[in-house]
């Protein structure tokens, strides 16, 4: 079976009612997540979460506004890339970073995986990759986070093997197959929040997890069907297929058929 281990690096703050509709104005810390799938010797990471290179590529110019409206918070000493550096892990043990969508708070560590494939959904890397200016911005996308390499190091789910998946999935239905994962990872489309917005159903001993990224922000968004602020529409791709999307979570919920990890998941 699978094992996810989680890993915090750095966080923004915000207040609460952008990211649950009702929760006040009180300032809340939006943790960035990533995870370490693993099965027996083959490891993958999910998302990188901030790094230096956020900073860096938003210090000035129209990128500054996005430090700005999402205060972060990271310690140098506690990215992704040290973090697997003090758990034992080397660039040699994984074979690839999949990425669940391109707002900076996500792929911000690229840079510092330099030997690994990248795998995105093809559709959301050609919406997003000339994104330049306040286009790029309004997508919460900063393309000097973008390896000059990336491309050539670039796998798309759209490749993968579609499947079925486990009636206690429902409503999800149909997946792609993670290559080297023995059937215990299974990629799918979470439309809405960004451009090729993806998640990943992760079959581990205790059961099915959804790796859900930002297709919500509170567990709340989907148990309570309370969306997010309508302020927060701003950075949404596709509001409809979000509101799909979050309904599709419910129906899971309310089945039982998977544990929910949410990326952001904070102190609402």
């Amino acid at each position: 079976m699978a094992e996810i281990t989680t890993f915090e690096i750095g966080y923004c703050t915000h207040i609460g009612c952008m990211a649950l509709r009702g929760a006040g104005l009180r300032v809340c810390k939006f943790p960035a997540r990533a995870y370490l799938l693993s099965i027996g010797e083959r490891r993958w990471l999910w998302d990188t979460g901030y790094a230096q290179h956020f900073q860096q590529h938003t210090q000035s110019g129209i990128f500054r506004l996005y430090r700005h409206v999402t205060p972060v918070h990271f310690d140098p000493q506690a990215s992704l890339l040290a973090q697997l550096r003090a758990a034992g892990y080397g660039a040699g043990d994984i074979q690839a970073l999949i990425i669940s969508h391109f707002h900076a708070d996500h792929i911000a560590g690229l840079h510092d995986f330099d030997r690994l494939d990248f795998i995105c959904s093809g559709e959301g890397w050609q919406q997003t990759r000339h994104l330049r200016g306040f286009a790029a911005l309004r997508q919460a996308f900063v393309p000097g986070l973008i390896p000059a390499d990336f491309e050539s190091r670039l796998h798309f789910v759209e490749g993968f093997q579609q499947i079925s998946l486990p009636a206690q999935l429902a409503p999800f239905e149909r997946g792609y197959l993670l290559p080297g994962s023995e059937g215990q990872i299974m990629l799918v489309p979470l439309p809405g929040h960004a451009a090729g917005h993806i998640g990943a159903f992760v079959l581990t001993a205790a059961g099915w997890t959804l790796l859900a990224a930002d297709a919500a922000w509170s567990p709340s968004n989907y148990q309570q069907m309370r969306g997010p602020s309508a302020l927060a529409n701003l950075i949404m791709k596709d509001v409809k297929a979000y509101y799909r999307s979050l309904q599709q979570l419910n129906q899971l919920w309310q089945g039982g058929g998977a544990d929910i990890l949410l990326c952001h998941k904070g102190d609402l």
